[in-house]
């Protein structure tokens, strides 16, 4: 099975992918990391190993067909038959919510499987 890292160049993004590697159901699981920010450009697997070296081997990148990044984070999971999804969240005010939509709340109604949602460390939160 795989497990479906919604992966953005952030503290939460980094969270998510170190909480897939530290799940112990995630133990030895391919983890396919698909980008949940639009516009931004897919990561290149040899820098996240890079960074994160148990990924060696395990890690891949993936683009659903769909432009909205909670679409294609549901999207690949689906095609992958994903035993796991896991997102990171961050804090939005009531109009950031409004305004911009939320995708991670998107991932959790939507998706198939079971979906881990974690917070960056405290002193990693971004303003």
């Amino acid at each position: 099975m795989t497990i479906v890292v919604a992966y953005a160049d952030t503290a939460p993004g980094h969270a998510a992918v170190e909480a897939a590697l530290d799940t112990p159901a995630a133990e030895g699981e391919p983890l396919v990391l698909v980008p949940a920010v639009r516009g931004e450009p897919v990561p290149d697997v040899a820098a996240l190993v890079a960074r994160w070296p148990r990924l060696a081997g395990r890690a891949e990148v993936a683009r659903g067909d769909l432009g909205d990044p909670s679409d294609a984070v549901v999207q690949v999971a689906q095609r992958r038959g994903a035993r796991l999804v896991v997102l990171g969240l961050r804090h939005r005010s009531p109009v950031g919510k409004m305004v911009f939509g939320s995708t991670a709340q998107r991932i959790l109604l939507d998706a198939t499987c079971p979906v881990l949602a974690v917070k960056p460390p405290p002193e990693a939160r971004e303003a």
